[in-house]
Parts: C-alpha cells; structure tokens; sequence
C-alpha cells in the first residue's frame, strides 16, 4: 500500500468507514386514473353489468390506449369479441375499476 493509498492521519487518529444507514423502502404508490380514464370509467357505473362505452359523449371513439391502460391497471376487463367489428374493445368495470373512482 503506497502513501496515497492510505486515509489520511491526523495525530494517530485514523477515520473509520461509519456503517451505512439503512435505505427506506417506500411502498409503491396505488395508480390512479387520470381524468380520461376517470370519464371513460365513470360512465359504466351506471350501466347494467358495468358496460364501458365504445364513444365519448360527444361521438367520438373511446382512445385505445385509454382502454389498454384500464385492463392492464385491472379497472377494467374485457367483456366478449364483436365479430363485426374485431379490433373494437368491448369492455366492463371491475370491482377495482369502482373502487378507483371512489378512491
């Protein structure tokens, strides 16, 4: 060990390594919906069975990567296939869907 490898001395103290403090684990956060996912899953509370609606109030279609997002945070769930319209996601709030909202 040469001179520069060692901690310096002052007097014939040497600094000792204090021990690390433990790290805090925090707990995850719970998601929330964001306001197009609070419209989107606002709007099956009062349908039969929770239905989701394919179209905003205003006639235009429902963004996918709204309704993608929902079934992945599991507030929503895929319901049955249309087989006229294949690529449209038919959906239903879930119980952690309602809870959600109410959260």
């Amino acid at each position: 060990m040469t001179r520069a490898d060692k901690p310096p001395v002052r007097g014939n103290v040497i600094p000792l390594e204090l021990p690390r403090q433990p790290q805090i684990q925090s707990t995850p956060a719970v998601p929330r919906p964001t306001a197009a996912q609070r419209d989107w899953l606002s709007r099956g509370l009062s349908q039969p069975s929770g239905k989701l609606p394919l179209f905003d109030e205003l006639g235009a279609r429902i963004k996918t990567r709204t309704i993608k997002s929902c079934i992945r945070q599991g507030w929503a769930e895929p319901w049955f296939d249309n087989p006229l319209k294949p690529d449209w996601l038919i959906c239903k709030l879930t119980a952690a869907g309602r809870e959600a909202l109410q959260g």
